[in-house]
C-alpha cells in the first residue's frame, strides 16, 4: 500500500513544525524548505524517529537543480524521496534508487499538455499536482498516465482530503496543521 495507508502528507516550511513531527504518528514527511547545511541533521533526526523524509530539491537553499546536485541529495544527504518540477532531477533520482516525485502546477490546458510530454520523459514514482483542489482532472490524469497522484496546494479542510481521495489521488500533500494526523 503506498505511503502505508497514511493519506495526508504533513508538507513543513519551519524547523519547529518539522521537530514536532518528529514525535506524531505520521511516518512520512515532505519538508519543503531548508538549507544545504541543515539537511544533513534533519535526515538523521527523521531516520532517528523512523520517518521517511521527502525534500523537495527546487526548494533547497545552496543547491542547483540538476543531475550533480540531485546525486548529491541521493548519495549524501539519502532522503526517503525528491520532489521537483524539473525532469532531469526526478530522472537522476529513479536512476540513484529514490523515490522521485514529479510536481506540476496546472494552471490551464497548456500546462496540462506540457506535463503530460514531461511525464513521457521523466516518468516518475508519483506526480503531485497542484492545485489539488481539482478532482475532475485528478481523475483525468490518473487515468492517461496510470501514474499515482499526489494532490497538492490549497487542499484546507478533511472534505477536500476527501474529494482529491474519491477523485483517485493515492494521498495529499498539506502544509495545514490540522490534517496532519488525520488518516
Amino acid at each position: 500500500m503506498h505511503f502505508d495507508g497514511q493519506t495526508v502528507l504533513p508538507a513543513v516550511r519551519s524547523l519547529k513544525d518539522y521537530e514536532s513531527l518528529m514525535s506524531g504518528n505520521s511516518a512520512y514527511v515532505v519538508l519543503l524548505e531548508s538549507n544545504l547545511s541543515a539537511l544533513p541533521s534533519l535526515v538523521r533526526m527523521a531516520n532517528k524517529h523512523q520517518k521517511k523524509v521527502i525534500l523537495h530539491a527546487d526548494l533547497i537553499q545552496g543547491l542547483k537543480h540538476d543531475e550533480a546536485a540531485t546525486q548529491f541529495l541521493c548519495q549524501m544527504i539519502r532522503p526517503f524521496g525528491v520532489i521537483s518540477t524539473h525532469a532531469s532531477v526526478i530522472a537522476t533520482a529513479k536512476r540513484q534508487g529514490v523515490l522521485a516525485v514529479q510536481r506540476v502546477f496546472l494552471i490551464d490546458s497548456h500546462s496540462l499538455r506540457t506535463s503530460y510530454r514531461i511525464l513521457e520523459q521523466a516518468n516518475p514514482d508519483y506526480l503531485e499536482v497542484l492545485p489539488g483542489l481539482l478532482p475532475h482532472l485528478i481523475a483525468e490524469i490518473r487515468e492517461k498516465t496510470k501514474i499515482p497522484i499526489l494532490a497538492g496546494g490549497f487542499i484546507r479542510t478533511r472534505s477536500e482530503v476527501e474529494a482529491a481521495l474519491d477523485a483517485g489521488a493515492t494521498a495529499v500533500t498539506s502544509s495545514v496543521k490540522e490534517l496532519w494526523e488525520a488518516r
